[in-house]
């Protein structure tokens, strides 16, 4: 990838298939479950973020990009998808639909952060949530459908770890011996920990340091401290991914990034991508919609950036084949030019992939272009075959030429293009 400004990059056209393959999976696994596509803004009121993500999370703490327009109000650029598609159920009434309301998105995240591989500050997402019921079924549903995204795709080496964050009766019991076995480790946590125990304890499970890790290995966790009724719900996630016979790690460190998450948590791994190998995940969060202003609604999501998808693709030398051009139009002369832009347009409109000579090239030059471009027949149109009223068709892998009369070309062309895609 081309570097733009520091953090972003361009996407080009060689990038481009292994993004749309990754895509376009997605739309047809995720409409087949049931979810219809969502946009949102690109950016929202800071209010959303801080009150839903939660002012103790290190993406409203130090990752958002923020700003005052000219009415004085403070924006924020979308760094996550979840509270946006929350705030867009309560604006739009969709408590009245039938419950739960499944949605989709793709769409553009902002997060100032240090940039490395398959992480940027400008990145892409495809997110699902599903709100509206409390069913643990509707938790293994997004589990299922993003492993089955994964699988489709070919991701190589994918781990799947799930706890869960309990809710507001085990939580608070929790934080307080948490927050008591910290006070004993306290001077050799680092500054960010150390922060992070006055505002949430639990974000320190967030810490990447090793020394931290180290003096956390001995820490309560929450998975083993839930109440009744989160240990019900619990027991009941497993019990459904071991009926699909899908592996996992309970791993109680696993907090997510966002003070939202009730419930189920999980995170998709990909060993392929080193330290940074998380690929995806998400959880439930039942209070989200209640703490922005909506009623009490329970529900639950996941996001997995396309970055860390292709990345991982490519680490398994997955490479789609880029698009290719049907047919390749050689007009030679003035008179023979006019021809070959009437047919370009006539194949156009029967969605044959077409191009033609922009350069003034000149015959062997364009036929060169047309290899060049992977075209599958070149059309030459000359003085020749304009007298005659029809074109010289090459097939550009056999080498082999068929004269075809023009008002036959379109459907000429079609059958044998659409023969060779079937093969």
């Amino acid at each position: 990838m081309v570097q733009g400004p520091k953090g972003t990059y361009d996407v080009l056209p060689p990038d481009q298939p292994l993004r749309e393959a990754v895509i376009t999976a997605a739309r047809r696994i995720f409409q087949a479950a049931g979810y219809g596509r969502i946009c949102t803004p690109t950016f929202e009121d800071t209010s959303l973020f801080e009150r839903g993500v939660g002012l103790s999370s290190d993406i409203v703490r130090k990752e958002m990009y923020t700003f005052t327009d000219k009415g004085g109000r403070s924006l924020t650029l979308k760094p996550e998808g979840t509270a946006p598609v929350a705030r867009a159920y309560i604006q739009h009434g969709m408590h009245k639909l039938p419950q739960p309301v499944k949605l989709w998105y793709y769409e553009r995240m902002f997060r100032f952060e240090r940039p490395q591989a398959g992480r940027f500050r400008e990145h892409y997402q495809l997110g699902a949530e599903a709100i509206g019921s409390d069913d643990p079924a509707l938790d293994v549903e997004l589990i299922m459908m993003f492993a089955s995204l994964y699988e489709a795709l070919g991701v190589p080496e994918v781990e799947l770890r799930l706890s869960s964050m309990g809710d507001g009766n085990c939580r608070p019991a929790y934080a307080r011996k948490l927050s008591s076995f910290l006070a004993s480790v306290l001077p050799g946590l680092c500054r960010d920990c150390q922060e992070r125990v006055s505002i949430n304890p639990l974000r320190v499970f967030d810490c990447k340091h090793e020394s931290c890790l180290a003096l956390l290995k001995g820490a309560p966790l929450l998975v083993d401290n839930l109440c009744h009724e989160c240990q019900l719900h619990f027991d009941s996630v497993r019990r459904l991914l071991d009926l699909f016979q899908t592996g996992y790690r309970i791993d109680g460190t696993l907090v997510r990034g966002f003070d939202y998450y009730t419930r189920t948590t999980f995170e998709f791994e990909c060993a392929r991508l080193g330290a940074q190998k998380g690929i995806g995940g998400g959880g439930r969060y039942d209070g989200l919609v209640a703490e922005i202003g909506g009623p009490a609604t329970p529900a639950a999501g996941f996001g997995t950036g396309l970055e860390r998808i292709v990345l991982a693709l490519k680490s398994a030398d997955v490479a789609p084949e880029a698009a290719v051009i049907d047919v390749f139009i050689i007009g030679l002369g003035s008179q023979a030019r006019e021809m070959a832009v009437k047919q370009l347009s006539r194949l156009r409109r029967l969605d044959i992939a077409v191009d033609i000579d922009y350069a003034g090239r000149k015959a062997k030059g364009q036929m060169k272009q047309a290899d060049r471009l992977g075209s599958r027949f070149a059309v030459i149109i000359g003085e020749n075959e304009i007298a005659a009223g029809r074109a010289t068709v090459r097939d550009m892998g056999s080498g082999k030429q068929h004269a075809v009369l023009f008002a036959e070309l379109p459907a000429w062309l079609l059958e044998r293009i659409e023969a060779r895609n079937c093969q």
